[in-house]
Order: structure tokens, then sequence, then C-alpha cells
């Protein structure tokens, strides 16, 4: 995949722009979100399609707070020391959910090395929590690697979501530079470990953009299937901030087209591909 030089990366092209969220559904999402004093992956991750999500009333929600134990150069959220965890916000995300009036929820957190369960007791907790104030819904969960330990992977498994997503972020050979605790196979584990005890759909995604070649991403693709992952994202990488890795490369959406061509014929349930898809993209279409 050719690189594009510098001068030219400055601008992103036009299909990469996006309208100014605005309406009357985002200004409520906001509050609500505001008002329970919840952290959401799409103002903490600085997602290109918040306003279109908000508009529609969905939001991914960010539980264990908003600072991460990993410093992975892609994500904006902020690394550091954690605060405890907070005994009451999966109950927040619960009545937030219910006000919101969602029928499919998406949540995900931010990586807890240093708390002993890894944070998976808020996990489940908050799963149960949305379950029972919110009859009939259904539930992606984004999980972080959990340090692939199986005890802790049987609980959420256990908890039962619908959808359990766990992204490989990027292709093999730049895993250690894009996700520098993170390990590829780790993740692999993970996904194979969950769909092979008894979770029925299991997703992940990729960014393309950092440098990856065409055959990076088909053998990733390949490499998922392999661990029967059932659903698919690919999206650009769009640079959160200065401090994080530069774009390579913005993509063509021909070539996210083709992509979701090859992805469909290797077998994968659901593919979404495109320049502004981010893994909780039309996600309670995953649900289908």
């Amino acid at each position: 995949m050719p690189h594009t030089d510098k001068k030219h990366i400055t601008r992103k092209p036009h299909w990469l722009k996006v309208k100014l969220p605005s309406g009357n559904n985002f200004q409520k999402i906001r509050h609500i979100v505001r008002e329970k004093h919840l952290h959401t992956i799409c103002t903490s991750g600085a997602c290109p399609n918040m306003g279109e999500c908000w508009v529609e009333g969905t939001a991914t929600f960010m539980i264990l707070g908003n600072i991460c134990t990993r410093s992975c150069k892609f994500c904006n959220v902020a690394t550091g020391r954690p605060l405890p965890p907070d005994p009451d916000e999966p109950l927040r995300v619960a009545e937030s959910i219910k006000l919101m009036g969602v029928k499919h929820a998406v949540i995900t957190s931010v990586d807890r090395d240093d708390l002993p369960d890894l944070g998976v007791g808020i996990w489940v907790e908050t799963i149960h929590q949305v379950r029972e104030l919110n009859p009939g819904i259904t539930m992606e969960t984004l999980i972080p690697d959990f340090q692939a330990k199986t005890e802790i992977l049987d609980r959420i498994i256990e908890a039962a979501p619908e959808v359990v997503s766990h992204n490989l972020e990027t292709v093999r050979r730049l895993t250690k530079k894009v996700r520098i605790q993170a390990k590829y196979d780790r993740s692999l584990f993970v996904l194979q470990y969950l769909k092979e005890n008894g979770i029925r759909r299991t997703k992940s995604g990729i960014m393309l953009g950092l440098g990856e070649t065409d055959e990076d991403v088909l053998e990733t693709l390949e490499d998922l299937r392999r661990v029967k992952t059932d659903i698919v994202t690919i999206g650009q990488y769009l640079q959160p901030n200065p401090d994080l890795l530069p774009v390579k490369e913005y993509v063509h959406p021909d070539k996210f087209a083709y992509f979701e061509k090859v992805a469909r014929r290797m077998g994968f349930r659901h593919v979404e591909s495109g320049p502004l898809v981010r893994s909780s993209y039309h996600a309670h279409k995953h649900i289908l």
C-alpha cells in the first residue's frame, strides 16, 4: 500500500469530512452523560461519528473511569494512575441507558491492570444492572484483553452479553509500535477462547493508515477467521492529538470496499468497512 507524502497528509480528504453534531437528541444525550457523570468513548476517544450516533440516541459507554493503565500510541484516552473503581457506576450506566431509551447498548472500558481482578467485577455488575433496568435490551461489550486470564474471561462468558468484542486494532507487524503493552497473539487467543466457550458472536476491529500493506491486512483477516471471529470492522486511523502516531496514509474508500468484499468472502457474518467506521459503528446491526 503506497504511502502519501507528508505534505499531503496534513489535509484530510473530502470523504473524511463529517457534520458537526447538533439537534435535540444530541443535546439530550450530552445532558444525560454529564448529569450522570459518565464517560463515553465517543468523547474520550474523539470519535468522528459522535454526532451521527448521538443524534440517533446511541452512545458507547466507557466504564472504570477515563484513565487507562496502558499507553497505546493511537488512543486519545488519558494514561496514568486511575482512581479506584466507583461502585455506583454500573447503576448510573443502567439508568442512563434507560433514559436514552436505547434497545442495544455498547459498553467498553479502559484497561485496569492496576486492579487484582483487572476490573471484571465492575464489568459484570454493569451488565447485570443494565439488564435489570432495561428488560429485553441486547448488549455488546468491547473488552480489554484481561491479560488473557481465562478465569477472568470466564466471568464475561457467564454474564453472556450478546456480542463480545476485542479489537486487534492493527496488523501483526505493527502491533508492538501501536499497542505497546498488548500482544497480537494474545488478542487472538482471547477471541478464540470466547468463541470456544459459549459466546455466540465475537467481534474485532482494525484501523488502516498506520503503514500496513494489503498483505498485512489480508493476513489479519485470515487470522480473525481462523479463530472464528464473526464480525469485523475496518476503519481509518485518525491522529487524535500531535503526541500520538501520525497518519501514514488516508486510505481511499475503494480500498475499504475491496477489503469488505474480501472479508465477506472469507465468511465473516457481518463486515463494516469504511473511512469513518469505528468498532461500535452500526453496532445494533451486528446482533441480527
